[in-house]
């Protein structure tokens, strides 16, 4: 929900920096947010409102399990702020791994999330695995079910990550 609420934030100072009014054709948020309403409604003449039901469900899910996955891939892990006001460079150290072999297959090598923020331009068949990242206690499956119990997994993952700071 922040990280909604921030896009609409960050909208807004693009737009006035831009001298162009919040209600115009160049607001983005203005803009994707009507051709999902028209994206809706076009499912929903097609299909009817079962297939409309449907569809917002997985959309649901979908950004339920994105924002699972976010959560548990950079849990307590921070970067330090420069003197300048701008945050270090991001490392291989900012993000939680989880190198299973078969989470790698099933999940594309998200796994490998750490080198993904590292060198952003390297393609994800490609990401390299950094014995030295933080490694989670089990596989992003694992991870996940984890996250649903907040008391079991403040008290696995603090011990974690106050061991992983330590080091960086």
């Amino acid at each position: 929900m922040y990280s909604y609420l921030d896009a609409w934030k960050l909208e807004r100072q693009r737009l006035e920096k831009s001298n162009d009014g919040f209600y115009s054709i160049k607001n983005e948020m203005l803009v994707y947010h009507f051709i999902q309403v028209i994206f809706l409604l076009i499912i929903y003449i097609s299909f009817g409102l079962p297939t409309l039901l449907c569809f917002i469900a997985a959309a649901i899910m979908g950004i339920l399990l994105l924002e699972t996955v976010n959560y548990i891939e950079h849990y307590g892990l921070q970067r330090t702020l420069n003197m300048n006001g701008s945050y270090a460079r991001v490392m291989h150290h900012h993000s939680w791994n989880a190198n299973h072999p078969l989470g790698r297959m099933m999940l594309f090598e998200l796994t490998r999330h750490s080198d993904h923020h590292y060198k952003a331009s390297r393609k994800y068949q490609l990401l390299k695995h950094y014995e030295e990242s933080p490694q989670m206690p089990t596989g992003y499956p694992g991870m996940m079910l984890l996250s649903l119990f907040p008391l079991l997994w403040f008290k696995v993952m603090d011990k974690k990550v106050d061991s992983v700071m330590k080091v960086f």
